[in-house]
């Protein structure tokens, strides 16, 4: 790629098929640069992206997942500080009441009313549900020999997972499974097409979790939703309905979309690499490092944004206040003054779980250890109930020459499907 600038990263396709190379151009020639669409500042560096991740007194995390859609609602021009003007206008902003956008105090509060919803004891809990979901998630398909892997498998069962984490009685999934799985691609938020974003795409999530714990909170009973009622902030206050409401809800859509294509990924590598299937099948020691490699080389995230709430530096660029920056995690976790031949999938890379695809600092992935989980039981039920798993030539194409489908976001990385050709095995 030789004019970087010619690459107009948020609405041209070619960077959802693959935006490696032009990763690779930023690069090049800066960790830190400026492109001239959108006026936005592409952070590809390892060190650079965990430093501005690191800093919530310069950079606010209000427009972290629309960056320059719609953009900042007033001009920042000749501000020095517009900390003031996050505050009077973040309410405007897209998606301003969910986790990933609030600042601190506010967001310490909010996350640490998270922690007290997904524990260890109920992370345990959860999954031991997770075995016996993936079992029966996989025995829809096992005896038909081929599965599309997205849709009847990683969709529903990373759903389910988080429905039962929160507690969402069983005879509702259902209901969810409706409501969250049967949607369309594109548009919203992320979305590299023009179409306009709602406010909150999260109504039916709100509108059902907002009776739950109104219901628990009336009527407390023997279960996780009760709990989900009686949590506290850290300071031992009683939480709105919305402010409980708001954090479940944000785990079950964020948590869902991003194990989805975590789980993508890794089968696709496995169905692809026969040695690597191989390898894994008799050594499930080195399955957590496959995971993380798999995170690394393919984060299921490409990038999140910050504004730059003062002026400042970063990789030797000046940036002033107001100021887009889009930290690509993708792109850092190939960066090579971190990661040795970064481009190339090592199960074995002694450094995978630096990667950054959780992110770093306050806003760090508080559903990791759930993800990770979710990997880990599905990849090893996987090998467990097959003997082969192929990728379809009849509908990817022949190896070498394959053809597949990415999410149309500049936010997600990731398969919309993967068809499938399994052997089972003998105790399937």
């Amino acid at each position: 790629m030789t004019d970087v600038d010619a690459i107009n990263f948020f609405r041209d396709d070619a960077m959802i098929a693959d935006p490696y190379p032009y990763y690779e151009a930023l690069r090049a020639e800066c960790p830190v640069r400026r492109e001239p669409h959108h006026d936005v500042v592409m952070v590809t560096g390892y060190e650079e992206a965990t430093l501005v991740l690191n800093d919530t007194a310069t950079f606010s995390s209000c427009t972290s997942v629309t960056g320059p859609f719609p953009g900042f609602p007033v001009s920042t021009d000749g501000v020095d500080d517009i900390s003031d003007l996050i505050a009077e206008h973040r309410d405007s902003l897209p998606m301003s009441d969910q986790l990933p956008t609030l600042d601190p105090p506010k967001h310490t509060d909010h996350r640490g009313l998270l922690m007290r919803l997904i524990t260890p004891k109920r992370l345990k809990e959860n999954e031991s549900f997770m075995w016996g979901l993936a079992d029966r998630q996989m025995a829809t398909f096992l005896g038909s020999g081929t599965c599309e892997f997205i849709g009847d498998f990683a969709s529903p069962f990373a759903m389910l997972v988080i429905a039962d984490l929160l507690g969402v009685p069983e005879d509702e999934h259902a209901q969810f499974e409706e409501a969250l799985l049967h949607r369309p691609h594109g548009g919203g938020v992320g979305s590299t097409s023009a179409r306009p974003m709602a406010h909150s795409p999260l109504d039916y999530l709100y509108e059902r979790f907002s009776e739950y714990i109104e219901d628990r909170r009336l009527a407390p009973r023997e279960d996780v939703l009760t709990g989900l009622a009686s949590a506290t902030f850290p300071d031992g206050s009683i939480p709105e309905v919305i402010d409980v409401v708001r954090v479940a809800a944000n785990l079950f859509a964020a948590g869902q979309e991003t194990t989805v294509r975590l789980l993508g990924s890794a089968v696709q590598l496995i169905a692809e690499d026969q040695e690597l299937q191989a390898l894994l099948r008799t050594r499930r020691d080195l399955v957590p490092n496959f995971i993380e490699e798999c995170l690394r080389i393919e984060s299921p995230i490409k990038g999140d944004f910050r504004l730059s709430k003062v002026a400042t530096t970063v990789g030797g660029l000046d940036i002033p206040a107001g100021t887009t920056l889009m930290l690509l995690m993708a792109a850092a976790n190939r960066d090579p003054r971190r990661f040795e031949d970064p481009a190339t999938f090592d199960v074995n890379r002694a450094n995978a779980r630096q990667h950054i695809s959780f992110g770093r600092g306050p806003h760090t992935c508080p559903g990791a250890p759930l993800a990770r989980a979710e990997a880990r039981v599905s990849i090893e039920r996987l090998l467990d109930q097959t003997s082969a798993i192929r990728i379809s030539d009849s509908e990817h194409g022949p190896a070498g020459s394959r053809r597949f489908s990415y999410v149309p976001t500049f936010i997600l990385r990731g398969l919309t499907r993967l068809h499938l050709e399994l052997t089972p095995s003998d105790a399937a």
